[in-house]
């Protein structure tokens, strides 16, 4: 295990050509990823109101359950992230910051 990961303890599955938990619920999050994807698209470009809200609440649902997803998988010890490093994110701050600039009024909104 990678010192720098932050995780759980894994729930242990049986390991067998079956499906098992992790299997499932690792598909499941795929899957709720990709719709996610698909929806912000739909959102972006829909030009009917009732049809962009009806939308946007499913968008809103499959968000929740994606997030709902990942905590079970990380709860269970499946999913491991990497916190990010210092320096890696003082050198984002300055980039966006960079960018922020650029905008019209420095960014501020008016």
């Amino acid at each position: 295990m990678n010192n720098n990961s932050i995780s759980n303890p894994a729930t242990q599955v049986e390991k067998n050509p079956s499906m098992n938990d992790r299997d499932f619920i690792n598909d499941l999050l795929a899957t709720e990823k990709y719709m996610t994807h698909g929806y912000d698209v739909f959102l972006n470009e829909a030009s009917h109101m009732g049809l962009y809200n009806d939308v946007l609440n499913m968008y809103k649902e499959t968000q929740d359950l994606q997030r709902h997803l990942y905590n079970v998988m990380f709860q269970e010890g499946w999913y491991k992230v990497e916190p990010a490093q210092a320096q890696s994110l003082q050198k984002k701050a300055q980039q966006f910051s960079g960018y922020r600039e650029q905008l019209p009024y420095g960014g501020n909104v008016q």
